[in-house]
């Protein structure tokens, strides 16, 4: 969430950059204001008084030995009044921490500067492509008709067992699945990334402080008589790893990667979007997080960015990224560059990654911070993205790759997976 200090030293700027997320926050940013200073007073004043009661309990032992008792019963009772007095104060202090709070955590964060007007995923700007799309004959399949041709991926199974949006992967399709994930992992080792294996479900903490949780809560899967979440990308569990944690200076860059299995409800998605690999409830990711000193973190950034294209281009697909306009980032981040890769049989761009710099405004949640040269403690800047996810990978593979002979295995799989060919 957004600090204290950030909306008191420019209000008028913080209300300008929201209006590019369309988020009119002109009255909850007054409001905050209003009983920020109140907090403030309330502090200061409970603070004189806290003080008060000190001082002069510290005398009423000096007019006990003094045999001054009339003098310590009179002190007795102002202090008995001052602490009733603190007590209003102090719960008048809580009552203005927890309002802020509420409306904090309801203000998405500010979009960086760079972030291009406009509402809708139409507006976003195309930074650069690369790849070529391929010539395929009239009667190519999409992955759906060809999964089921080559006997990879049983969507019936997954209905049966447990419904739509959960595909059963088998036979070469299992191994190609687990072939992209090592080749992702091993290239995230290779990049510097540390790799970890988080836990599938989280606490509402750990949902929160990632700002998962009051924004998507909808949109999570939730263990009720446990009170816990499964998870909807590796990026919650890694992340608050560091929650609660103040960093050296010198362990920064963090970087860790993971894979784990996702689950999300994607409430209210329908129509031909949906068809096969296109959107799922649970699918498989490999996720790269990057924790950095502000100063750093969009040279992180582009480092990551870099660190996917890379991916794509080493798969062979036709790709491109977007820069997110105000209007289709997430709640959390403050710039996002998607990658879409082209399935040439639906004739239609598929995302596969989402990279993200959220500055402090996870951090702030997290309580995430680190210690400068000069010993003092200052937010990280977090960063994350996809590196990549699978099933829209998958898609494109299956669809671009398709041969009259076969569907070709691109060459840094092979390796992983064992063959060259589906056929």
């Amino acid at each position: 969430m957004l600090t204290l200090r950030t909306i008191n030293e420019n209000p008028e700027e913080v209300i300008r950059k929201l209006s590019k997320k369309h988020f009119d926050g002109g009255e909850m940013i007054c409001q905050i204001i209003d009983l920020d200073n109140t907090r403030r007073k309330t502090q200061t004043h409970l603070d004189a008084i806290l003080g008060e009661i000190n001082t002069i309990s510290r005398s009423i032992g000096r007019l006990m030995k003094e045999g001054n008792e009339e003098e310590a019963s009179v002190a007795r009772e102002k202090v008995r009044l001052l602490k009733e007095t603190s007590g209003e104060l102090a719960e008048t202090l809580k009552e203005a921490e927890q309002k802020i709070e509420a409306l904090l955590v309801t203000i998405p964060n500010l979009p960086h500067d760079s972030v291009p007007a406009g509402r809708t995923a139409e507006d976003n700007l195309v930074e650069r492509s690369g790849g070529e799309i391929p010539s395929l004959n009239d009667d190519a399949l999409p992955h759906w008709e060809l999964a089921k041709k080559y006997d990879l991926i049983d969507f019936e199974w997954g209905v049966k067992i447990t419904g739509a949006g959960f595909p059963v992967y088998k036979g070469r399709g299992a191994r190609l699945q687990r072939a992209l994930i090592n080749f992702f992992l091993d290239s995230a080792r290779d990049a510097g990334f540390m790799e970890v294996q988080p836990p599938y479900l989280v606490n509402g903490d750990s949902g929160f402080a990632t700002g998962q949780l009051p924004d998507k809560e909808g949109q999570m899967y939730h263990v009720g008589l446990d009170d816990l979440y499964l998870i909807p990308t590796a990026e919650v569990p890694v992340t608050n790893i560091y929650r609660d944690v103040i960093l050296d200076e010198k362990e920064l860059p963090i970087k860790n990667t993971a894979y784990s299995a996702c689950f999300r409800r994607e409430a209210g998605s329908y129509g031909k979007d949906v068809r096969g690999l296109n959107r799922l409830h649970q699918f498989d990711k490999v996720e790269i997080v990057c924790i950095d000193k502000p100063e750093n973190s969009y040279e992180r950034l582009d480092e990551m960015v870099q660190y996917v294209q890379t991916l794509v281009e080493r798969l062979g697909l036709p790709w491109r990224i977007l820069r997110l306009c105000g209007g289709d980032m997430s709640f959390t981040s403050a710039l996002t560059f998607d990658f879409e890769v082209y399935s040439t049989a639906q004739k239609r761009w598929l995302e596969v990654s989402s990279v993200s710099n959220f500055e402090s405004y996870q951090a702030n949640r997290l309580k995430c911070r680190y210690r400068n040269a000069d010993r003092k403690t200052e937010f990280c800047h977090t960063l994350n993205g996809s590196a990549l996810a699978l099933p829209r990978i998958m898609a494109a593979l299956l669809e671009n790759n398709q041969t009259p002979d076969g569907i070709r295995i691109p060459a840094p799989l092979v390796p992983y997976c064992g063959f060259e060919l589906i056929d």
